[in-house]
């Protein structure tokens, strides 16, 4: 896994990439951001944060749905433009409307919802199945690390994809830059959206 400091319109240009020494089994571990350990079969907490639409969204509505978290932001100069494709392709093959993707800007202050609606038209998002949340930067970093197990700091982010089931248990997640990894999370979601009970099993990952 990888931390891109992607840097802003007010930033150097310089791209920062801090790599990690371990990807497969270490989810949301990182040499330079502390994060929680992951309790297995742990629902994610609730939050509220605005949409592209400039509506209130609430995790609560998730319940049912699988879901995958990821982070970004709209002035991110390259990285975040291809995760976001990833994103797209996944959305689109896996065409199914329990399945939807969850996107949180690391950058609100310009990331206003305006802002996220005229990025998420270059990806042609649906927003019934595709939210890209702004809202206050302290509820984003609490979601990026307690739920999704990502660092997010502004202007830094991982770009892994974070599955959860239909009980907001996270299952998984990938890097989205990496075509033999989205393959796996591609096959992660379809089995999670298979599922006919409640049973959790995390997937080993990489």
């Amino acid at each position: 896994m990888c931390l891109i400091g992607c840097g802003n319109s007010n930033d150097s240009p310089k791209t920062k990439v801090l790599l990690e020494s371990k990807d497969a089994g270490d989810v949301g571990i990182s040499s330079d951001v502390s994060l929680p350990v992951f309790k297995k079969g742990e629902p994610a907490a609730r939050f509220e944060l605005t949409d592209q639409e400039g509506n209130q969204f609430d995790s609560a509505t998730l319940k049912g749905k699988v879901w995958m978290g990821s982070v970004f932001f709209a002035n991110c100069p390259g990285p975040c433009f291809r995760e976001n494709q990833a994103i797209a392709d996944i959305v689109r093959e896996i065409d199914d409307p329990n399945f939807i993707a969850v996107s949180l800007t690391c950058d609100p202050e310009n990331d206003t919802p305006a802002a996220l609606a005229h990025y998420a038209d270059r990806f042609e998002a649906d927003p019934q199945r595709w939210k890209f949340l702004t809202g206050d930067m302290d509820v984003i970093k609490r979601v990026g690390t307690k739920t999704f197990l990502l660092p997010v700091e502004i202007g830094v982010h991982s770009e892994r994809g974070a599955v959860f089931d239909r009980e907001g248990r996270l299952r998984g997640s990938y890097h989205l830059l990496q075509e033999d990894r989205v393959e796996r999370l591609k096959k992660l979601i379809r089995d999670v959206l298979a599922e006919e009970d409640a049973t959790a099993r995390v997937e080993e990952t990489d």
